[in-house]
């Protein structure tokens, strides 16, 4: 394995509209809000695609931006975090993938994804990424589930092991056509729906990696539990690893940031999934103490930095 694993993110890229709310209005319901709103880079794929490469990966990024303004805007935004654009493909027809987020006081958000671009992927797009010879795959389900299948497909022909946010949870997704796996990272919301079992204590959680090891062909399970950290099952047994303590300002791009850090650290310390588990919570914690999505993206040094003083 070389010393900067390259990364093959394989995901969505999407111009975030990200608001500050005191509270998620209930139907029918107007509030002025004294919070602020920007737009801002963003998609799980970019995010991720973003992540890896603050904390030291060679990223290449297989994605679809519209022919417009904020396509140009992200294609830029990719180069100047040092992330292979070749692959990121302008289309004609749609446009830009947008997400609206409006973050609540406490730090928690809401998130609807339009996706544009990004369910025009098509498959000559990912085989032609797949020529960079990646030691791994990143992806997530913000694009189509064939894209998805596809590229694990191509992935498992190559012999490159395979990374997968679980999330956004797909309907109907059959998740034995994935095909294998070597990490698969769902959220507490996405184990649910995945499950029906909720994530509230180390017996649920155990009952849910039993439940997806059934449905896939994987190496491990690994749950993103938010504050209270993840838990990895391999097949025989679990483990939880607890998160750091730290004042949670918005949780955009948490998530992925975790998942990204679990693929860098997996790969860079040859497959020790403890150290992978420890590091990504360390990213996690970070990322959820600063607003947005790419400006809350650490670099591989303030990791380390935090990973010291704590």
């Amino acid at each position: 394995m070389p010393p900067r694993p390259r990364i093959l993110v394989v995901g969505s890229s999407n111009i975030d509209f990200v608001a500050s709310v005191d509270h998620i209005p209930s139907s029918g319901e107007t509030i002025i809000s004294n919070g602020s709103y920007s737009f801002v880079p963003g998609g799980k794929g970019a995010n991720s695609a973003v992540a890896a490469a603050r904390l030291g990966a060679d990223v290449v990024f297989c994605t679809r931006v519209g022919n417009d303004t904020y396509g140009k805007m992200l294609v830029n935004s990719y180069a100047r975090e040092k992330i292979d654009t070749r692959y990121v493909a302008s289309d004609k027809e749609k446009n830009t993938g947008l997400a609206s987020i409006f973050v609540e006081s406490n730090g928690s958000n809401r998130i609807t994804v339009f996706p544009g671009a990004n369910h025009s992927m098509c498959t000559d797009d990912i085989e032609e990424a797949f020529t960079s010879y990646p030691d791994a795959l990143l992806t997530q389900f913000e694009i189509t589930k064939e894209s998805v299948i596809f590229a694990v497909q191509q992935a498992n022909a190559s012999e490159v092991p395979v990374f997968i946010d679980g999330g956004p949870v797909i309907p109907d997704f059959d998740l034995s056509n994935l095909g294998k796996v070597e990490i698969f990272s769902p959220n507490e919301s996405e184990a649910f729906a995945y499950t029906g079992i909720r994530p509230c204590d180390p017996e649920s959680y155990i009952k849910i990696c039993l439940d997806l090891y059934s449905k896939l062909d994987v190496k491990y399970i690994v749950l993103k539990l938010g504050e209270r950290g993840c838990y990895v099952y391999d097949g025989r047994m679990g483990e939880a690893f607890p998160s750091y303590r730290v004042q949670a300002i918005d949780s955009t791009a948490a998530g992925d940031a975790f998942t990204a850090a679990l693929t860098y650290e997996y790969l860079r310390s040859g497959g020790d999934i403890r150290s992978a588990c420890k590091y990504a919570n360390a990213v996690g914690a970070l990322t959820v103490t600063k607003y947005g999505a790419f400006p809350s993206l650490p670099t591989e040094k303030e990791v380390l930095d935090f990973i010291l003083e704590n």
